[in-house]
């Protein structure tokens, strides 16, 4: 059975959708089926798989106001050169889905109704999230068994981590008793100032979360990749960016949960 694992952050610009799209890649590069699942409107981890998000014609959207079925919604094998990458993809429709879903019974579980139907198909899921705690980040984390939290190398890292961990555990009260803090993984690091070392530092000091080996580095060629459609290990392989992927992804394959 697949460990699915949402990769959350109210905060926008920190890295969720660079982490869905790399972390996935790098996970089928170690020969693990993933799927990777856009729950975000601006469908930015669909567009960085090399989709045209405008042209769907089945989406997260369609799945979860029960349009399609999980089997139509799934798109196979989206990176050119790596086997054992599918997505359910998103686009700005999915932004209705609160208000199409305003009376439905158990709305917070629709995600993961639909997922459990293939759940047991891949080794790893891997949710995207949308950058604020919407009816969306709910379901993502009643679907997931862990929470993995990018944080930017910035002065205001630590703000809205709270928040964020306050809600992870409302939901395992409420909706998931299973759910669990996968962790931190840091972002953006720039190793020439001392601004990103002292974030490094004070976060570490202030949670008692796991908090990832790896630090992704800021670089050039992680920006790149998405304009190209595709992932950093295939857009250019050799680079800090690949490299780091690649370790985060041997780091959470070797984390055991209970």
């Amino acid at each position: 059975m697949g460990r699915v694992i949402a990769i959350a952050n109210q905060k926008g610009g920190v890295g969720k959708t660079t982490t869905s799209i790399n972390l996935s890649a790098a996970l089928a590069e170690r020969e693990k089926k993933v799927l990777v699942i856009d729950t975000d409107p601006q469908g930015n981890t669909t567009s960085g798989f090399g989709l045209d998000k405008n042209e769907l014609e089945n989406s997260i959207y369609e799945l979860m106001i029960g349009e399609c079925s999980i089997e139509d919604a799934i798109q196979k094998n989206v990176v050119e050169n790596l086997d054992g990458v599918d997505i359910i993809p998103s686009n700005v429709n999915l932004a209705a889905v609160e208000i199409e879903l305003i009376d439905a019974d158990q709305k917070e579980f629709i995600l993961r109704e639909a997922i459990s139907k293939v759940k047991d198909n891949y080794d790893f899921i891997i949710i995207d999230c949308p950058p604020s705690l919407s009816m969306l980040t709910v379901n993502a984390m009643t679907t997931a068994n862990t929470v993995l939290v990018p944080i930017q190398c910035e002065y205001y890292a630590l703000e809205g981590l709270s928040q964020l961990v306050h809600t992870v555990n409302l939901v395992r009260d409420r909706l998931n008793p299973e759910l669990e803090m996968e962790g931190v993984v840091f972002t953006m690091f720039d190793s020439r100032t001392n601004l990103s070392l002292q974030v490094v530092e004070n976060v570490k000091e202030h949670i008692q979360e796991n908090v990832y080996k790896t630090i992704i580095p800021r670089n050039i060629r992680l920006a790149e990749a998405p304009s190209y459609g595709l992932p950093i290990n295939i857009y250019e392989p050799k680079s800090a960016g690949a490299e780091a992927y690649r370790l985060l992804a041997d780091e959470v394959i070797e984390r055991k949960f209970d």
